[in-house]
């Protein structure tokens, strides 16, 4: 076939073939709704207006819905182009390098703390955000130096930390952020012409500044020495066209919400199309980028016939997170050698006696547990608490602090020390000191299948833990079953499991808002929480997984030593690595499964645990396990302590000050190895 004629056929299909597809959803969704209204009356409305309620519907209603949909997915998809080519990272978008977590966060701060400079729906305090957590992630990554992997890694982070501080202000200032879980999920929805009039201008203006700096920017495609010898002033133009994708994805927040996703699927369809200039792509982006949120923005509504609103923002990331993970497969045959993007910690190990660590450590648990059982609303009381245990104290305090406070603290404290055991094994048998259960997605997993088992399938509270180990133990396997096609590459393996936590989320959020559970207590549950846990979580959930596993354990952790000498020496000293793989990832799976059960989605105690440990005794497992079981629990203990009486009597879930705590942990370990 001619080469003309071929490239004509694709820009007809790609171009044309896009616009036909993008009338025919508007046309789609301008059609569905609450009220049926007739395919001819809306034909009618949109090209023969009448002074009717149903063209009203039509027009005032669902026509700026869709026209919103198209403009807010074309920017998305803009910002990700820009984005990609800025950073020379395919894996780019405001998603994955924290952007939208940043907006997000700014937008819900100003809207407790200072509503009254949340004029212009709010976009200047996004878009303040917006480029601060850019900037945050460029330099944590290393800046020039960054490799696409360490730049979604610390922008999964910044995410984990942006997350949890807005988390712990929607709790406490549910009245303020009311109205807020849903527009911060991604939602469509407008009553009236308002949100286009307004974005519209800023979009145009966003997507002429990629016009005009279009051919600047298929030079930076070339690589920023040959950029600068062509005469381009590299970084003016990296920061006019940064601020350009971060002011498009502000505006689009400030007005539906984070959308994530769709700045890496639009672009990518483009590029395997074949187009690399960026005038073609800029404007086959806008055009999919379009079609891939009203598209599901459709699916959201089919999937919810009673239109109560599934977000949009759950549904593109459900379509994106399988896009991401197909990305990073690609990625895998040119990321086997070179920089790992993982953090190795235990380098700078002091070597600690562990005859003198264990006690200190045992000895520091048992006093935190004390201090724990005396504070509370009225702040530190150990009389109190001696008169429970030895005195003539009432009944109703002996009871509060015995069956209340006590067992409380010992759910922490086992709840730390599966996390952080489950962490230490998942790092050790996928080599790869990023692993843990939250971010290879296990515990999401298993919140998925404790929610469903919950509000799904309306089964006794029994079951929970049933549904929590299998949902864990599903995305186990496909967790897995991708890594050993990646030959379990660190890296690959830490980006598989953002696209799995990613999927898991995403049907958490659409669980959430199907079973209409209360913004504050439904956000508490995902973030992790020990509040009112007691005697039964510790029984039934938490006990039994420790006293089963952990001697068993003892005599198995040799093996995790073998396997960090790699597969082909583990081979050669006769161990059976891919069994011996699968059965120590299971137990770690159950692991995190049994915790979520009990405490719900608590992440980073498997990972700082054994950073941590490493650091104090080296890399040696025998040594590694026992301190990190009790860095652990401690690590969780104190959490808790702190969760009751940092805001008493108000309380912070204890999963979010883990996150608050592990989070600019591991950016400065990040900005260290950077360095």
């Amino acid at each position: 076939m001619n080469l003309n004629l071929k490239q004509t056929i694709i820009a007809v299909l790609t171009f044309g073939g896009g616009t036909a597809l993008l009338c025919l959803l508007t046309f789609i969704h301008i059609n569905q709704g609450n009220v049926s209204i007739p395919v001819g009356t809306v034909v009618d409305a949109l090209f023969n207006p009448q002074d009717t309620i149903k063209h009203h519907t039509v027009r005032i209603l669902r026509m700026p819905r869709a026209v919103m949909g198209i403009l807010a997915g074309g920017a998305l998809a803009v910002s990700g182009v820009i984005l990609q080519t800025v950073t020379k990272n395919p894996l780019s978008s405001a998603s994955t390098l924290g952007i939208h977590s940043g907006t997000y966060f700014a937008v819900v701060l100003t809207t407790i703390f200072f509503p009254f400079i949340m004029f212009a729906n709010g976009i200047v305090t996004a878009f303040l955000g917006g480029i601060l957590t850019f900037a945050a992630v460029y330099l944590l990554s290393g800046a020039g130096n960054a490799t696409p992997v360490r730049m979604v890694l610390a922008g999964m982070i910044v995410t984990f930390l942006f997350s949890s501080l807005t988390s712990v202000l929607q709790i406490f200032y549910e009245n303020e952020t009311q109205g807020l879980f849903l527009w911060g999920s991604g939602t469509l929805i407008q009553n009236n012409w308002d949100g286009v009039q307004f974005s519209l201008p800023i979009i145009a203006a966003g997507m002429l500044t990629a016009f005009i700096f279009s051919k600047k920017l298929d030079t930076l495609t070339l690589g920023d020495d040959v950029a600068t010898a062509l005469g381009q002033n590299v970084r003016v133009v990296k920061l006019i066209t940064i601020l350009a994708a971060v002011l498009l994805t502000s505006v689009t927040v400030s007005v539906v919400g984070p959308i994530g996703f769709v700045g890496l699927v639009a672009p990518h369809i483009i590029k395997l199309i074949g187009y690399r200039t960026h005038i073609p792509l800029v404007i086959g982006s806008f055009l999919w980028g379009g079609n891939v949120l009203l598209l599901a923005d459709i699916l959201a509504r089919i999937i919810d016939p009673s239109f109560s609103e599934l977000p949009v923002g759950a549904i593109t990331a459900l379509i994106g997170s399988p896009w991401l993970i197909w990305l990073v497969m690609r990625m895998k045959q040119s990321s086997g050698s070179g920089d790992t993007g993982t953090i190795m910690a235990g380098s700078g190990a002091v070597n600690l006696s562990l005859r003198k660590l264990l006690p200190m450590l045992g000895a520091v648990i048992v006093l935190t547990i004390l201090i724990s059982m005396s504070s509370g609303n009225y702040g530190f009381e150990p009389l109190v608490a001696w008169d429970a245990f030895f005195g003539s104290s009432n009944e109703f305090i002996r009871n509060f602090i015995l069956n209340l406070r006590l067992p409380r603290a010992l759910v922490a404290v086992f709840s730390g020390v599966i996390l952080a055991v489950s962490g230490l094994i998942f790092q050790g048998v996928l080599r790869n000191p990023l692993a843990d259960p939250s971010v290879i997605g296990i515990t999401s997993g298993a919140g998925v299948g404790a929610l469903m088992t919950m509000y799904v399938f309306s089964v006794s509270a029994v079951w929970i833990p049933v549904g929590a180990m299998i949902g864990a133990f599903v995305f186990f396997l496909i967790v897995m079953g991708l890594g050993a096609k990646a030959e379990f590459q660190p890296t690959i393996l830490a980006l598989l499991g953002i696209g799995v936590s990613a999927f898991g989320s995403a049907i958490i959020q659409i669980l959430v808002v199907q079973a209409d559970l209360g913004v504050a207590s439904a956000l508490t549950w995902l973030s992790g929480t020990t509040y009112a846990k007691g005697w039964s979580q510790l029984l039934q959930y938490l006990l039994w997984p420790v006293i089963l596993f952990i001697p068993l354990l003892v005599f198995y952790i040799k093996t995790l030593d073998v396997l960090s000498l790699g597969d082909d020496t583990a081979k050669g000293l006769g161990l059976r690595v891919r069994s011996v793989r699968f059965q120590m990832a299971m137990i770690a799976t159950l692991l995190a499964a049994c915790s979520v059960a009990a405490v719900g989605s608590i992440g980073f105690v498997g990972l700082i645990a054994p950073h941590v440990a490493r650091l104090l005794v080296g890399s040696a497992n025998q040594k590694l396990l026992p301190v990190t079981m009790l860095l652990g629990g401690l690590l969780l203990l104190v959490a808790d302590l702190f969760s009751r009486t940092l805001l008493a009597p108000n309380e912070i879930p204890s999963g979010i000050l883990v996150a608050l705590i592990g989070a600019p942990y591991f950016l400065w370990l990040m900005k260290k190895r950077a360095a």
